[in-house]
């Protein structure tokens, strides 16, 4: 966890794109899966994380090394784009990838603003990045 990750994961979501979180505390069989079954083309990470990561054919981008010539114009996001992939935890067999659009994504934050009022607080995140509620 680090100012970085929710840089990292905003950024990805301001340029139109999805990702898939991946918490460096999964089995690396459980990550590999996930990313040979998402067939994602990049990975995000810091150099600390990198030895961690099971081998994949995703061009690994470091976060702590990355400047501004990695900068790239901001994409097109869609509220029928995807936003996230997030698998399950696999108790059934293999964890399943469940495909989230930014127009879901949104309808969880107007409901949750409905439950819990729009008043500025305090929240702590308390579940891994891989958890779904880890997106409020």
């Amino acid at each position: 966890r680090s100012a970085d990750m929710v840089a990292a994961m905003l950024a990805i979501l301001h340029a139109g794109g999805a990702y898939v979180p991946l918490d460096p505390d999964y089995p690396s069989d459980r990550l590999s899966w996930m990313l040979q079954d998402s067939r994602a083309p990049f990975i995000l990470t810091s150099r600390r994380l990198l030895d961690s990561l099971p081998s994949s054919e995703a061009q690994v981008l470091l976060l702590d090394e990355t400047g501004d010539e990695e900068a790239r114009t901001p994409g097109n996001a869609d509220a029928a784009n995807l936003a996230y992939v997030i698998y399950t935890s696999g108790s059934t067999g293999r964890p399943k990838g469940v495909m989230v659009p930014h127009r879901t994504a949104a309808n969880f934050f107007a409901a949750m603003d409905d439950r819990l009022g729009t008043s500025p607080g305090t929240w702590l995140a308390v579940t891994s990045i891989s958890f779904d509620i880890s997106v409020l």
